[in-house]
């Protein structure tokens, strides 16, 4: 009885390349596609099992199913002078309706039932083209990280030097708003002195004079005394913020 063909759709149907540098793990998926109506059992085997890790090794493969197989080619010194012999083979069989010890079905599976394909192993180096592309994204990586980096934009809150600073103005405002009231005053003081001088000179008037004279003498100095002891307390504490 002739064997039979392989019902599985293998992609890449024939070679499995790895592209080096050889340095570390190099990875290649193979592509395992069910076009039949029946599950199928299938099995992954290398003649170099200590060179490759491969995940799954075997599985079932539902009607009109798809298994992707992770190939990991583990790291080595390449001499490009040396061909690869490095093959793989999947191995098929029709799975019964009830699959429960997958080691026993291939121990027991006839010649007959069996399928296979075989790929072989190819090596290849990056191309020039390709190490160009690498060192620039290599380049541009630290680029980008630097510019995710970044770090954002904190909101500035007031600390107590600013509080304090809140308070001297509010004080300056105060003593701002008393000196307008005190020289408001002062003018009118001065109004009245202007008008009592036009009213005939008696000693009654002239006691009352006098007295006006001095309070507006007096009230006079008072705002020029508020404005030195503002000064000096602004200054005071402008230095202070800002030294």
């Amino acid at each position: 009885m002739s064997k039979l063909d392989q019902v599985l759709i293998l992609d890449p149907p024939a070679d499995l390349r790895f592209k080096g540098p050889f340095t570390d793990v190099v990875t290649t998926n193979l592509k395992l596609k069910n076009p039949s109506d029946k599950r199928v059992c299938f099995k992954v085997k290398t003649t170099a099992p200590r060179r490759y890790c491969v995940r799954p090794n075997s599985g079932v493969i539902d009607a009109g199913a798809t298994v992707i197989i992770s190939v990991m080619l583990q790291p080595f010194d390449y001499d490009p002078n040396e061909k690869s012999k490095h093959k793989f083979m999947v191995q098929t069989i029709f799975a019964p309706p009830n699959v429960s010890d997958m080691d026993s079905l291939w121990k027991d599976a006839k010649p007959e039932d069996l399928m296979d394909s075989k790929l072989r192993c190819v090596f290849e180096l990056p191309s020039e083209n390709d190490k160009v592309n690498d060192v620039e994204a290599t380049k541009a990586a630290p680029v980008m990280n630097s510019v995710k980096a970044e770090p954002s934009p904190v909101p500035v809150t007031a600390s107590p030097d600013d509080s304090e600073m809140k308070k001297v103005l509010e004080k300056c405002k105060r003593l701002q708003a008393e000196m307008n009231k005190l020289a408001e005053e002062n003018r009118q003081l001065k109004d009245e002195g202007l008008r009592m001088r036009k009213v005939p000179r008696s000693d009654h008037m002239t006691t009352n004079s006098t007295s006006l004279l001095g309070r507006e003498a007096s009230t006079a100095s008072l705002p020029s005394l508020l404005v030195v002891i503002a000064a000096i307390f602004i200054g005071f504490f402008l230095g202070k913020f800002i030294l």
